[in-house]
């Protein structure tokens, strides 16, 4: 730290314990001047000799208090008025980054400039300030800090915008010209190299070497210092981008992990806006995880749209590089989820809406109608695509284990990302089958919606084999799951698709989401339902036979296939009879109602495991479509 000492005689100025102080030689003294409760008992001549204001004030006050003068208010109070006396007295004067800029603005109160007496102490100030403490890494800062306790004085005398100027000027220097101490962390330098490498990046400087030193400004500071640091244009983005980061990490507690810690909200949300209105407008300047961490922030502070807005923007940009922890992002108290997955979802259109074909808009005077032009192909990658995607497979399974999130929100999520085209679907399976766990009461619209965002053709063998036993899924979903699989072994054996069985080209067709062919209301409404218990030993059973004919060498895979599906085939159309002939039975008020089924299962019912009694109760029905289909 720089000082600058100025006059050579000693101090004396003594005080005697009540706020009172004096000057110790053989004359008395002629004048008392009170500065906001201190009584100083000095000298006319040394004073009025290079104050100003201490000139006017004698002069006009009445004769009988002439010698007496309040100057309460003055800057930096007694202590820097002391500072002044001193130098009027040509006592030693010690000046440093923690008091000059006390002492500069209070001899501004007191007049003490050229016009008074040469060199006085204003003049003498500047000089120690521009070619000593500006020139200062850690002083320049010094000096900046203490001139908040003096504004608007200290932004009035220039002392602000020198500082502000002097340290953006020294960020902005080639670090091979940088020779002055600065705080760093140096175990980042060591964990990028190896070996002998460690003992020449030690010595580099990084950078950012400056961006710990300025976390200590207050937030108004800093942002002047960013903004003229930018304004330079000399710093790329990334390397401001690494000092707001900084800066949140230091300045919020327990913004690192994603939470805030209580204290003082208003002063949090504004370092946060701050932050965000400060952030480079390069792409990748920061990550997507220190992006994502200002949105949960900002979501937690309730902070303005704008805000939000401009965040979600900004990591739709690189939805990429985020991860499913980063993602999960607490919903506001008073939200009935438990995460904000609307928001998420708003990041994802911002990412997809970057494939979206661009085109330059042309507007008619005469018709006033706009329109395209020209169109250019979309700037994402597949790769970014297959990533995002896959990072909302795992997020989609993340927020299926809140139970009061709607299947209408899970499945929007889903679709928001179906245009890309996922390479499997183990992952959106997973995520279905988690929401189908964790809300028994799903509507069976609802589960086809969400059983339909899923191509069984892109599962997985482990997948399959978990999806043929998997009660949760309705019986359509599960005789695609081993149509297809018996296509797979089919393929795998040398024949071809074109050559299976009629039968199991025949149920592929009614078993179709989205198949053309007319199904029966009463059909559509078994192909819906939770398949039963029955029927799950079944397809358990033929899938366990198909398995083991693959490990035996994949022998007479065609007519295992037959076999299979033509026992499953064999329950749906049983259950159709029967449901005809309730229909039959219940009136002609109930043609082709969906509901009119007595003998299909609900698929409103729970969807977990099912219950002792309702297999009770299924049992009999099951028998009794035997029994008809038969006949």
């Amino acid at each position: 730290m720089k000082f600058m000492k100025i006059g050579s005689k000693p101090d004396s100025i003594k005080t005697d314990g009540n706020n009172v102080r004096y000057v110790e030689n053989e004359l008395a003294s002629d004048i008392t001047v009170n500065v906001d409760g201190s009584r100083f008992c000095l000298h006319k001549f040394p004073l009025l000799s290079k104050c100003a204001c201490l000139q006017k004030l004698l002069s006009s006050t009445d004769k009988n208090n002439a010698d007496e003068v309040d100057i309460s208010g003055t800057p930096g109070g007694p202590t820097a008025f002391e500072t002044c006396a001193k130098f009027c007295y040509g006592m030693t004067v010690t000046l440093s980054a923690y008091n000059v800029v006390a002492t500069r603005c209070a001899a501004e109160y007191l007049g003490m400039h050229e016009t008074v007496e040469k060199g006085n102490l204003i003049y003498k100030i500047d000089v120690f300030l521009n070619s000593s403490l500006f020139r200062s890494w850690k002083d320049s800062i010094i000096v900046l800090q203490t001139t908040k306790t003096f504004l608007p004085l200290s932004e009035d005398l220039k002392m602000v915008s020198l500082c502000i100027d002097a340290i953006a000027s020294k960020a902005c220097v080639d670090v091979s010209h940088v020779e002055w101490s600065y705080t760093y962390n140096r175990k980042k330098l060591a964990e990028e190299n190896n070996g002998a490498d460690q003992v020449r990046a030690a010595r580099e400087v990084p950078h950012d070497w400056w961006a710990e030193d300025l976390c200590e400004l207050e937030i108004e500071l800093y942002k002047r210092v960013i903004m003229n640091i930018k304004t330079k244009g000399i710093l790329g983005g990334e390397v401001i981008g690494e000092a707001l980061k900084a800066y949140g990490y230091r300045r919020l507690s327990g913004f690192n992990k994603g939470v805030m810690e209580q204290g003082d909200l208003v002063k949090h949300k504004t370092v946060i806006e701050t932050l965000v209105w400060l952030l480079p407008d390069e792409k990748d300047s920061v990550s997507c995880g220190f992006l994502l961490k200002l949105l949960k922030a900002v979501t937690m502070l309730n902070s303005g749209e704008t805000v939000k807005e401009q965040l979600v923007r900004r990591i739709g940009q690189q939805l990429e590089q985020a991860s499913v922890a980063e993602l999960l992002i607490k919903s506001h108290q008073g939200s009935e989820t438990l995460y904000d997955v609307d928001l998420v979802k708003k990041i994802v259109v911002e990412f997809m809406a970057r494939d979206q074909n661009n085109g330059e808009i042309e507007i008619e005077d005469d018709e006033e109608e706009v329109r395209e032009i020209n169109k250019f192909p979309g700037i994402l990658s597949e790769a970014s695509k297959l990533m995002v995607v896959k990072l909302i497979d795992s997020y989609l399974a993340e927020i299926a284990k809140d139970p009061n999130l709607p299947a209408s929100k899970f499945i929007d999520l889903a679709e928001s990302v179906s245009s890309i085209s996922r390479p499997a679907h183990d992952g959106l399976y997973r995520a279905i089958d988690m929401y189908l766990k964790e809300h028994a009461g799903i509507t069976k619209g609802d589960k086809k919606r969400m059983c339909k965002l899923m191509d069984c053709r892109k599962l997985s063998v482990e997948a399959c084999m978990h999806a043929v036993q998997n009660d949760r899924l309705p019986l359509r979903v599960v005789v695609q799951v081993l149509f297809f699989e018996q296509v797979r072994a089919s393929a795998s054996s040398g024949s071809s698709t074109p050559d299976l069985p009629k039968g199991i080209r025949e149920l592929r067709s009614c078993g179709a989401y989205g198949s053309s062919r007319s199904v029966p209301t009463v059909m559509e409404d078994e192909w819906d339902a939770v398949a039963t218990e029955e029927e799950m030993r079944a397809l358990k059973s033929e899938i366990a036979a198909l398995k083991l004919q693959e490990e035996s060498g994949r022998r007479s895979v065609d007519k295992a296939a037959v076999t299979a599906i033509s026992r499953v085939k064999s329950l749906i159309m049983s259950k159709k009879m029967f449901g005809k002939k309730l229909q039959g039975k219940g009136g002609g008020g109930e043609k082709n109602n969906g509901g009119g089924g007595g003998g299909g299962s609900d698929s409103s019912e729970s969807l977990g495991s099912v219950t002792e009694e309702a297999a009770k109760t299924a049992t009999p029905s099951r028998n009794l479509t035997r029994k008809v289909s038969v006949s």
